[in-house]
């Protein structure tokens, strides 16, 4: 099954020749090989390079061993290069070589070579990685599959890949388990066997790795809820009787998201244009690995909707943070009162910029406005947007909000702009 994934393939296609070295990051099964030695790799053929100009390594086949060794790396790719026409160098797994870093900056000095890696270990997909490369790094960020993407591949209606979905996100292996066991053993094998596994390797002065799965799964069972490091060392006492500190937790936290299992939403004060440094939300970049750490349990609808609007909105390249809008209004007694409300997302993208709610439904009076206070009560022109659960084409009401469904939003990368 061959999932096209359009979108990282342009992003690749942008960098091509820009001096840099393109390094493919993102959750482990996410597709980053994928992308690079199938989908990409066929894009340069088709364009017309000569298969002898594509050096593709894939450092986890045996049969490159040899070249794991950095010195024979460099002497390898020199004795593929032959004559003055541009070469391609796709190298996946690079963290099995020695030295890998030196290694891609000495590739730099090679005057008709575009280098492009992926990795897949703890080190490799750190968020720090392009650091590793002194500035010569260019990042292409690999999610799970969008739901557009999943679709395109599912076989069924869009309801029922919406079920799916929801229960089991986006990793693509997912698609191939045709019955709901194996997904579910897939993807709490992934979690114990790869990405704990992960952080463990890397962060080896962890010595509690109970501590570090319980907040795990306290962190999946609050997604879309405001916290920060000291309310849940308070979660830890008062819930599972136990001390752990705010700064190990904030070191936990890290690692979290440098393994990009999690996603950080900071708070936004829209009128007064400026950060609120705590607290955060924390957002998991697949839901079906969410899903799977609470051992499918805690699957309410509402969460997950707002994770998966988040994530999608990352895939598309917003910065996108949680709003904050103050309010004031006067009593019988003529005192000030004022009032916070959230705005659920607030999504940028150079001067374009979506105020986001994210709502089941807004059926009755009373939750339609509970939905839109926040939005209305917001004084600028940016377009203001509720998301719900329904098969329904964006629409605008008489406060000039923006209704839409969640299958349209999804689908349709265009229908912010109606």
């Amino acid at each position: 099954m061959e999932i096209k994934r359009d979108y990282y393939l342009n992003e690749l296609k942008a960098r091509e020749e820009n001096g840099l070295i393109k390094v493919i990051t993102g959750l482990r099964r996410a597709g980053k090989t994928f992308l690079l030695f199938n989908i990409f790799y066929n894009y340069l053929l088709d364009k017309g390079i000569e298969k002898s100009h594509i050096i593709d390594i894939a450092l986890d086949n045996r049969i490159y061993k040899d070249l794991r060794d950095p010195d024979n790396m460099l002497k390898f790719i020199n004795s593929k290069i032959i004559d003055d026409k541009l070469y391609y160098i796709l190298i996946d797994e690079v963290q099995l070589m020695n030295e890998f870093e030196d290694v891609l900056n000495s590739l730099l000095h090679i005057r008709n070579v575009d280098v492009y890696v992926t990795g897949s270990n703890s080190k490799f997909l750190s968020t720090d990685v392009i650091t590793e490369f002194r500035g010569r790094g260019d990042e292409i960020h690999v999610f799970p599959l969008s739901f557009k993407e999943y679709t395109s591949a599912y076989n069924g209606s869009i309801y029922q890949a919406w079920d799916d979905y929801y229960n089991y996100g986006g990793m693509p292996f997912i698609l191939s388990c045709n019955t709901k066991k194996r997904k579910e053993d897939y993807l709490k094998s992934l979690f114990e066997k790869v990405y704990i596994s992960d952080i463990l390797e890397r962060h080896n002065k962890i010595k509690n790795k109970e501590e570090l799965n319980e907040l795990l799964n306290i962190l999946s069972s609050s997604i879309g809820s405001l916290s920060n490091p000291i309310k849940l060392s308070n979660t830890f006492k008062s819930i599972k009787n136990k001390t752990i500190s705010d700064k190990t937790i904030s070191k936990y936290i890290e690692y979290f998201e440098d393994s990009f299992l999690i996603s950080k939403a900071q708070r936004y004060d829209i009128k007064g244009k400026n950060y609120i440094n705590s607290p955060y939300k924390y957002y998991f970049e697949d839901i079906g690995l969410r899903n799977a750490r609470l051992n499918f349990r805690q699957t309410e609808e509402d969460h997950i909707m707002e994770n998966i609007i988040y994530n999608e909105l990352k895939i598309r390249g917003y910065n996108v943070d949680v709003g904050i809008v103050e309010t004031t209004t006067q009593n019988k007694n003529g005192n000030t009162i004022r009032k916070n409300y959230e705005v659920d997302f607030v999504a940028t993208m150079g001067d374009n910029k979506y105020y986001i709610q994210s709502a089941l439904n807004i059926d009755t009076e009373e939750k339609a406005k509970q939905e839109k206070k926040s939005l209305i009560s917001i004084n600028d022109s940016f377009k203001k947007i509720i998301i719900v659960k329904a098969d329904m084409k964006p629409r605008k009401d008489d406060n000039g909000i923006t209704i839409v469904g969640i299958y349209n939003f999804l689908l349709d990368d265009s229908c912010l702009d109606y």
